[in-house]
């Protein structure tokens, strides 16, 4: 019995030992951690505050609500902090790319790097390929990364080890903008139904029926029909159209990518794209949709959500003017597919340079990403926030009443469409790799020009008296696909294997 006690006061001894080792050890470590966001703090001195430029590609409304937010940081945090940020709009987004690379290369004449600039992640990998970019990863923790939309933070990590390059600062996904003015009576007329627009399918056969109906109020005029839809970002189409049939078109991993071009697949998106366009159904005129749906050549498009301010109030064709109501509905999704949606919108990037210029940079597009900031710069822009708490139309009343925004009613209705969708829907977008922007130019232009040359093909057979069957029976057989499918197949792989 005395052995045993003995050997029970030598166990918590001990024990005692090994306890106050750990307590000892998580002292230092909370130590360290604790010395380590202190000597972050300490880079910074609100009486020397540190510069930092911001490129952006932002004009008009959005650029001012970019300046009175950046003004807004200057004056609060900024001074509280020691940091003063200073924006500068690049005209265009291929502007910005263009200064951006004229920078790094050191061109005669091109500004030095900038500390911030927004940037989409094709460009932004390849600014990353140079060893130009920060790694955002040594100044955001995991709580802090935890806040973000998953997706949106995923899309940042371009790095080789997974690190984050590309902060997110404003994403956008697509909806669909409908003139409800003129969709009414050829619904009243023919039966035609908003659930049919739901999907890919419902939106070919509208449009037919769209068609057909227009023509039969010109009976004295042959094939005079008009075009129901059209689309922005005909790249999107092939992304998310195959994302929802199954199949990632472009599949990176470990940093390499595998084209993945199955024809059952691509002849879905060919039949339902290709072909309405060379038939009339569909359309594309000017430089965007929402110009189209302004002239009265189409009544409803898909596009980014970003797009909804620039829809019009009123048709104005040659001859007619007259004011026009809308309606937005979700994006229409191949029947049968899964619910996938476009991730789109640039983020912001922060340049290498010193660890209190890269620290103070994060430290700014922390604060921007707040969900009041970001939900207020959302609301002129219609950009949606990035931090999960702000997705919601909860959230968004509550910032519009706090700070007495106006905000325009198809934006409101945009964002809150979107908001209401978000849980079921999935977010995607391709991860950067090589050559992605080549390979995503054929995605947007291989197919969509060839319909447009088609079509005017199949117009001039229609001035000579064909009917629309004759006129396009050539240009929608397996072997025209089967040509299309070729040639598509080809220049895909010269843009990525240059």
């Amino acid at each position: 019995m005395k052995y045993e006690n003995q050997k029970r006061k030598q166990r918590e001894k001990k024990a005692g030992k090994t306890a106050i080792r750990l307590c000892a050890a998580g002292l230092a470590v909370t130590l360290i951690l604790s010395a380590a966001g202190c000597k972050k703090k300490s880079l910074l001195d609100p009486k020397n505050p540190v510069s930092l430029t911001v490129w952006h590609y932002y004009n008009g409304s959005q650029q001012a609500a970019f300046d009175a937010l950046v003004e807004k940081f200057n004056d609060t945090a900024g001074r509280e902090k020691g940091i003063y940020v200073q924006g500068y709009s690049q005209g265009s987004v291929s502007d910005l790319e263009t200064a951006v690379r004229d920078a790094i290369a050191g061109k005669v004449g091109a500004d030095a790097m900038p500390d911030i600039f927004s940037s989409y992640a094709d460009t932004a990998y390849e600014v990353e390929q140079s060893g130009a970019l920060a790694n955002l990863s040594d100044y955001l923790s995991d709580e802090e990364l935890g806040k973000y939309v998953d997706s949106y933070i995923e899309e940042g990590r371009i790095a080789k080890d997974g690190t984050l390059r590309i902060f997110p600062t404003a994403k956008s996904t697509e909806i669909m903008m409908i003139n409800k003015t003129d969709w009414e009576p050829f619904a009243a007329a023919t039966g035609a139904s908003l659930d049919n627009l739901r999907t890919i399918e419902g939106v070919v056969a509208t449009a037919q029926a769209y068609y057909e109906w227009t023509d039969s109020l010109t009976p004295d005029v042959a094939e005079d029909g008009m075009a129901f839809y059209g689309r922005d970002a005909v790249a999107n189409y092939f992304i998310i159209g195959m994302q929802q049939l199954g199949v990632e078109l472009f599949k990176v991993e470990n940093g390499e990518m595998t084209l993945h071009v199955p024809r059952k697949e691509l002849y879905r998106l060919w039949e339902n794209y290709y072909v309405p366009m060379v038939k009339g159904y569909f359309g594309a005129y000017g430089s965007f949709r929402s110009d189209d749906v302004k002239t009265g050549d189409i009544l409803a498009y898909t596009g980014s959500v970003s797009s909804a301010m620039y829809f019009p109030d009123q048709v104005e064709s040659d001859n007619d003017t007259h004011a026009i109501d809308y309606m937005v509905m979700m994006a229409p999704v191949f029947e049968g597919g899964r619910n996938y949606a476009v991730q789109q919108g640039a983020g912001m990037v922060v340049s290498k340079s010193d660890e209190k210029h890269e620290y103070a940079a994060v430290e700014f597009l922390k604060w921007f990403t707040q969900a009041e900031q970001n939900l207020q710069f959302g609301c002129v822009s219609g950009y949606l926030p990035v931090m999960k708490e702000a997705n919601s139309t909860e959230k968004l009343d509550q910032v519009i009443g706090d700070q007495g925004l106006a905000v325009a009613p198809k934006t409101y209705d945009c964002l809150t469409t979107i908001f209401g969708e978000m849980e079921g829907m999935t977010l995607y977008t391709n991860k950067s790799f090589k050559n992605g922007s080549a390979a995503r130019k054929v995605l947007e232009y291989n197919l969509a020009d060839k319909a447009a040359q088609d079509r005017q093909a199949v117009i001039a057979a229609l001035e000579e008296g064909k009917t629309l069957e004759e006129a396009s029976a050539s240009y929608v057989t397996e072997e025209a696909f089967e040509n299309w499918y070729n040639s598509f197949c080809d220049a895909l792989n010269a843009a990525i294997y240059q």
